[in-house]
Formats: structure tokens, C-alpha cells, sequence
């Protein structure tokens, strides 16, 4: 999934390294954080109990924790929001389109709705 990130831009061909990812728990494993620091990508990725509880067991040997910024997390709350409020739309939760144009169509349409509700 992290490989088919497309950032576009104004002129050129699309970034495909993001300034940073903010993802939740399940996330939170070996090989994602390796390729994430070894594309340079800053990632806010909160640890798992029972691997911060692994971690903490292995003492000296269990090396230091994982960075993790709480104001960058918080701000992931909005996105799963926004999320949330489109699947609201049944079109965008099922997602019955064959091709994916049209379904880009039904979560613009989906959008225009929510932001001409506010």
C-alpha cells in the first residue's frame, strides 16, 4: 500500500515519498517501521501493548522506544472523521461501481453534499 502512494504536484511527475504517515495500532510492526525509516519518511505510529511489554521484558537489550509525536496523532482524528462522515453515503461504503472514475465521482458527489451541509 506505502509503495502506491502518488502525491501530485504542479508541474512533473508526482512525489512518491510523503513528508510523513500517521497510521493507527495495527500498523505498528517491524518490517513498516524499517521501510519507513529507510525511505526517510517521519512516521507517528503509536507501539502495540504487548510488543512495548516485549520490548520493556528484554531489558538493555530491548532497545529504545519508538517515536511518537501525540499533537501529530491528534490530528488523525479529523481525517477518520471525514472518513466517517462519507461512508455515511451508502454509494461510498459499498462501493458497487465497476470502475473507478465513477466511484471517484460518487465520493466528490458524497463531499459537495457534506460541505454545502455545514
Amino acid at each position: 500500500m506505502l509503495e502506491k502512494i502518488r502525491i501530485p504536484r504542479f508541474v512533473g511527475r508526482p512525489r512518491t515519498t510523503p513528508d510523513s504517515v500517521a497510521a493507527d495500532r495495527a500498523y505498528s510492526n517491524g518490517p513498516i517501521r524499517r521501510y519507513l525509516r529507510r525511505r526517510n519518511i517521519r512516521h507517528t505510529i503509536p507501539e502495540k501493548r504487548d510488543s512495548q511489554a516485549a520490548r520493556l521484558r528484554r531489558g538493555s537489550r530491548g532497545g529504545r522506544p519508538p517515536g511518537f509525536d501525540v499533537e501529530r496523532y491528534k490530528k488523525r482524528n479529523t481525517i477518520e472523521r471525514a472518513i466517517n462522515k462519507l461512508k455515511q453515503f451508502r454509494g461510498v461504503a459499498t462501493r458497487y461501481e465497476k470502475r473507478g472514475y465513477i466511484y471517484l465521482g460518487t465520493v466528490t458527489a458524497a463531499a459537495l453534499v457534506i460541505w454545502l451541509r455545514c
